[in-house]
């Protein structure tokens, strides 16, 4: 995202850097992997979001649900994490969703070995596997220690990183396989968010899509409130509110007298479950 660990100039090398030309890829993920499990149904939202580093504080979130926008992002763990959260708490997710908002929980597990800049947590082909399956384990303790049930999703934040690189795309294949296995053995949904030209067109254009996710959240900064008019993979694929869309950064709004710089979302996708 936008200010969790890359600064905007940045985030915008690495997005160029990576690659404008996106493809269409082919198939789509299942929402689940496991036939004999009962699935709880899942909630999803329809309308615009907002994600920033850390949850405001429960004066701000009352203040700021006015209607423009619906759902609110939070990190929920990771060692890649930039922010503390301080808010973030259990009672601040009973509480907010008491007023109205639908939460999307945000993991920032390990990041790709041939990624550029230094992270507290980098796979390689060799943890790979071991990485993913121990991150989607604490991913679920943190949601559900915050009281996000099973059947939320929890989407892992993967940022850009050269995808033309053999050995490092089939690594983060691996890991995020591993981590979407992890999730699903504790019954909850798979979600990804990556760069169209990058980390999400990795995923999208995987030519097996065994285990990968079944939500994609795709960052392409056009300044378009829409999942479906720039949706670059195919008019067929992550259908059936799956999709989300980061089409703006660095937008520093106020509203009830909170001023706070978000990233915006256009969303119909799986949010978490609470209360």
């Amino acid at each position: 995202m936008s200010s969790h660990r890359q600064s905007k100039k940045r985030r915008y090398v690495t997005w160029t850097v990576a690659g404008a030309a996106v493809a269409a890829g082919a198939g789509i993920a299942a929402q689940t992997s496991m036939a004999a499990t009962t699935w709880p149904a899942q909630k999803t939202y329809t309308g615009r979001a907002f994600d920033t580093c850390a949850a405001p504080s429960l004066s701000a979130m009352k203040a700021w649900h006015t209607g423009f926008y619906g759902a609110a992002a939070v990190y929920v763990g990771g060692k890649n994490r930039g922010c503390s959260q301080p808010n973030l708490t259990a009672s601040w997710v009973r509480s907010v969703s008491t007023v109205g908002w639908k939460l999307i929980p945000i993991y920032v597990g390990a990041q790709p070995p041939c990624q550029t800049g230094s992270n507290p947590e980098k796979l390689t082909a060799t943890t790979a596997a071991s990485l993913g399956a121990s991150d989607a384990t604490d991913a679920v303790t943190k949601a559900s220690a915050l009281g996000m049930k099973a059947g939320s999703p929890i989407y892992l934040d993967m940022e850009a990183y050269d995808i033309t690189n053999t050995a490092c795309n089939n690594a983060v294949l691996t890991y995020v396989r591993a981590f979407d296995k992890g999730l699903r053995a504790k019954t909850y949904r798979a979600g990804y968010y990556g760069f169209t030209s990058s980390s999400a067109k990795a995923i999208a254009n995987a030519k097996d899509q065994t285990d990968l996710p079944g939500n994609l959240w795709y960052a392409l900064w056009d300044k378009q409130n829409t999942t479906t008019a720039d949706w670059p993979f195919g008019a067929t694929r992550y259908t059936g509110h799956s999709r989300g869309h980061q089409y703006m950064v660095n937008s520093k709004e106020t509203r009830g007298g909170y001023t706070i710089t978000v990233d915006r979302d256009a969303w119909d996708a799986p949010v978490a479950i609470t209360g």
